[in-house]
């Protein structure tokens, strides 16, 4: 293996900075491949794994200390006001993070932390000078060009300081930094070895509650500053959501999940004789006896506020209310391919979510909105656009909901203006938009009709169900409603 050394001791350019990395480069490909080529790790004892491990990493977070310096310069070359100055839009990137993305090939979480990181330790230079400003954490720079802590560490200690740095004041700030860039080193009071992000990232928040103390803010600016949804990366079909909720924003959305999964449900046939009221016995005609409705629902409670949360999301949307994007309201938009509806194979995509999802939730949205169909030549030129608009018209969905009440699925008690309506027979196979064709069903029971063993058709303009074997036995359709006009025609026709 050869040495790198830069020609003069006066420091290096950065044409020598990537010589030099293009040389350890090829360097450490050559070990790696060795390595792996001939399984030496196999035969290796503990303490050699141990070594191989610390010394890559050490590899590791020297390569990331020079990744947060470039980042830094790329945020500084981001920053004019012009956007037509900026670096990232002369390389065509949005973000400096999609620039990371598209050039280090890192996850947008970390080239988030690149970003967050080069914030907090880069230099800035000031304009009218000219002159070379300390960094916001110097001795946590310091420990990063040593290779005494990586991103994750740098991170982990910055996070939680920035929070408090303009109540803190800069002396007690920079005791923070030096007293955690000493941890990381592993010369801390305490004496411990370095410690990992993890144990930085306890000791700075400490740091950061000892500075702060909750005392120089009312507590509801510290709730605004806390505030904050975040959506993770998709992964297995679903999206991480985490955050925190203003207590009054908290309170709107429980009323939401208490409308929408209301507990109360209509009595069985099997406990008539407790109901009060008048009790809708079963004819030969038309039987209207259900099995216990509240057996009807095997969602779990945290699983019934995710659907309560997607019901208002799509109510939202549909409001009219929210502001508009490209001239329209919200759309949700899902792509598929003609030939895999067709076929029953395939997948469809979200628009901005990057994980491919099921031809059940293209269904789905189609059944309620505008289907477009975009026909492109082998090249991908738009030859063609038709557009065929299947959504019920107000003056229908008044009127289903009168006839209907709310989801006609048993036991569910999701009111008529939260739910969907959907085509029985689909619009696609020659399903009309018409009243005859469509029912009101919730946004849990429309997303999985085709798959948990209800079935509905309708009857001479009447929706009629029918439930599960483990639900209903006997196989029989039955034409619910929770209207309390139809209710009461029901029963003046039975008392004639």
């Amino acid at each position: 293996m050869t040495e790198t050394a830069f020609a003069d001791g006066t420091g290096a350019s950065a044409g020598d900075v990537c010589v030099a990395l293009g040389e350890i480069e090829a360097q450490l490909g050559q070990v790696s491949a060795e390595a792996f080529g001939s399984r030496a790790l196999s035969a290796a004892t503990d303490a050699e794994v141990v070594a191989v491990l610390q010394r890559a990493a050490q590899v590791a977070r020297h390569a990331e200390a020079l990744m947060v310096e470039a980042t830094a310069q790329a945020n500084e070359r981001s920053s004019s006001a012009a956007v037509s100055e900026r670096m990232t839009t002369d390389l065509g990137c949005r973000s400096v993070a999609e620039l990371l993305q598209r050039s280090t090939r890192v996850s947008s979480r970390a080239a988030t932390a690149l970003v967050q990181g080069a914030r907090a330790v880069a230099e800035p230079v000031a304009v009218a000078s000219g002159e070379v400003l300390p960094a916001e954490f110097p001795a946590m720079r310091s420990a990063l060009a040593a290779g005494d802590v990586g991103i994750d560490g740098l991170v982990a200690v910055t996070g939680p300081l920035a929070r408090v740095v303009s109540t803190a004041g800069r002396a007690a700030h920079l005791a923070a930094d030096e007293e955690l860039a000493a941890s990381a080193r592993g010369d801390g009071v305490d004496g411990a070895p370095p410690a990992c992000a993890d144990d930085l990232r306890g000791q700075a928040t400490v740091w950061a509650r000892y500075l702060d103390q909750d005392g120089a803010e009312p507590r509801e600016v510290v709730a605004m500053r806390k505030r904050g949804v975040t959506l993770g990366v998709a992964r297995d079909g679903v999206v991480p959501l985490r955050g925190n909720l203003l207590a009054e924003v908290a309170g709107q959305l429980q009323q939401i999940f208490d409308s929408v999964l209301n507990p109360k449900v209509a009595g069985s046939v099997a406990d008539s004789e407790a109901v009060s009221g008048p009790f809708f016995a079963p004819t030969t005609d038309e039987p209207t006896d259900f099995p216990n409705g509240a057996d009807a629902d095997r969602r779990t409670a945290v699983q019934k506020r995710h659907d309560a949360l997607a019901t208002a999301l799509t109510v939202a949307a549909a409001s009219g209310e929210l502001p508009t994007l490209g001239g329209a309201a919200p759309t949700l938009v899902v792509s598929v391919r003609g030939e895999d509806i067709a076929s029953g194979h395939g997948q469809a995509h979200v628009e901005g979510i990057a994980e491919p999802v099921t031809l059940d939730v293209a269904r789905h949205i189609a059944c309620t909105g505008a289907v477009q169909r975009i026909v492109t030549d082998a090249r991908g030129r738009i030859r063609q656009i038709e557009t065929s608009d299947r959504v019920f018209a107000h003056h229908q969905r008044r009127a289903i909901a009168l006839r209907d009440g709310g989801c006609i699925i048993p036991g569910c008690r999701v009111r008529s203006s939260w739910c969907e309506i959907h085509h029985v027979t689909e619009h696609a196979r020659g399903g009309a938009t018409h009243t005859d064709n469509g029912v009101l069903l919730c946004w849990f029971h429309h997303r999985t009709i085709d798959s948990v063993g209800w079935k509905i058709r309708m009857n001479a303009g009447v929706p009629e169900v029918r439930g599960p074997y483990w639900w209903d036995a006997t196989g029989r359709w039955r034409a619910p409603t929770t209207s309390p006009p139809q209710l009461r025609d029901r029963l003046q026709r039975r008392v004639q």
